[in-house]
């Protein structure tokens, strides 16, 4: 089973210049931001932004960086091949941000986190499409291919030739549960809290063998979520922690205002509410609408050209053990 399926990656830099590729989704917040008029203007504010963040961050953890890193972002584009051939033979899976951090005061480049602004068409389908046409609700076996994919290709010789970390996840909290701090309070990643109950992102996430963590970082707003198999406050150092937290809460600062550019920050009791009017809205254009419009129109997509010519051969895999770690 094993030999049908393959993994490849390309690599495509996200820089002012950036324009999506035609495999890449449009609801994917980096390629929404590089289409339309302005698409330019947003790239270059999106890019300065994350660049003035890692350096608060920085400096507030190391004292005084000033303008001395600067992010190098470069998305990362899993194709999944398929052994019958045909004409979906291959199939664009995941996109996700990997991230260089430069020191631009002695030249070094370090490695960042693989994980960023994470991009599936088939999560498209299992939320856009399956979810809401089960009449019995949440499928028992919901997410499991798309886990049982993510934990192979991390398993692969693709992955494993590039990286040498766990990637992490990082996404907005809900706006349905409340959080709370428990007291940690880590040096880079902030104040940490605890959410309510598991959700169905959590559990999601779950099947792709990822735990969550909560964590306000110095200067922010709100929480942000970190889903790793890893241990997020051990595996990964103070720069690679700050190059993912800069990248991810400007992005959120784009896609969600009301809560990331929200003008008073997080208590240590939290209800995120996408219907809070005291925010200062970023300089960049994001179209939110259109991204909730163009789920269901990928899902079909991913139906059409993944699910349906694949589905004995996926379903057969999904049920497969995934490999031990």
């Amino acid at each position: 089973m094993a030999n049908d399926l393959t993994f490849s990656t390309t690599r495509t830099r996200f820089d002012e210049d950036y324009s999506p590729a035609d495999s890449s989704r449009l609801t994917t917040n980096f390629a929404n931001l590089a289409r339309g008029e302005r698409r330019q203007e947003n790239l270059r504010a999106a890019l300065a932004m994350i660049d003035g963040r890692t350096n608060d961050l920085a400096g507030a953890s190391a004292g005084g960086a000033g303008d001395r890193y600067r992010l190098e972002l470069d998305i990362v584009s899993v194709a999944l091949q398929f052994s019958d051939g045909g004409a979906d033979a291959e199939f664009p899976l995941l996109e996700m941000l990997d991230v260089t951090i430069v020191d631009q005061h002695t030249g070094e480049r370090h490695q960042g986190i693989l994980g960023n602004n994470f991009s599936s068409y088939l999560r498209d389908y299992d939320f856009s499409v399956l979810l809401p046409s089960s009449s019995s609700g949440v499928p028992s076996d919901f997410g499991q291919l798309h886990g049982a994919l993510f934990q192979r290709f991390l398993e692969s010789d693709a992955f494993r030739s590039q990286f040498g970390a766990e990637p992490v996840v990082c996404i907005s909290v809900s706006t349905s549960q409340t959080y709370r701090q428990n007291g940690y309070v880590h040096p880079v990643l902030g104040a940490e809290y605890e959410h309510e109950h598991s959700s169905l992102t959590d559990d999601y996430f779950g099947r792709m063998g990822m735990r969550v963590r909560y964590f306000q970082p110095a200067g922010a707003a709100a929480p942000l979520a970190f889903y790793t198999r890893g241990d997020l406050t051990g595996d990964y150092t103070d720069l690679q922690l700050i190059g993912t937290i800069a990248t991810m809460e400007t992005f959120q600062k784009i896609y969600r205002p009301e809560i990331y550019a929200a003008n008073t920050p997080a208590g240590s009791t939290y209800r995120p509410t996408l219907d809070h009017t005291d925010f200062t809205p970023t300089p960049v254009t994001y179209d939110r609408e259109e991204r909730s419009r163009l789920g269901v129109t990928q899902g079909r997509w991913t139906e059409e050209h993944l699910v349906t010519p694949h589905g004995a051969l996926l379903s057969r895999f999904a049920a497969e053990p995934v490999p031990a770690r």
